[in-house]
């Protein structure tokens, strides 16, 4: 996830409280999906649905802060 990125990744799950904490939840979500995937963590249809809305949603907000920090450098 962001691999052109990298860097700025890092500078902000060191800097930015709010970065880190999507981080943190994307990563939490993609792992119950992920365990939901292959069988080992039973959720049905509509769960699995709103976790991965939840997850995009967490990308998208990381994104954004991405981009924001992108175009103060420039």
């Amino acid at each position: 996830m962001f691999e052109y990125d990298q860097e700025l990744v890092e500078e902000l799950l060191a800097t930015d409280v709010t970065f880190r904490k999507l981080h943190d939840e994307h990563r939490e979500i993609k792992e119950k999906v992920h365990e939901a995937e292959i069988g080992t963590l039973p959720l049905d249809d509509f769960t699995m649905a709103r976790l991965k809305k939840e997850k995009l949603r967490c990308k998208d907000k990381m994104a954004a802060i991405i981009a924001s920090h992108r175009t103060e450098r420039a």
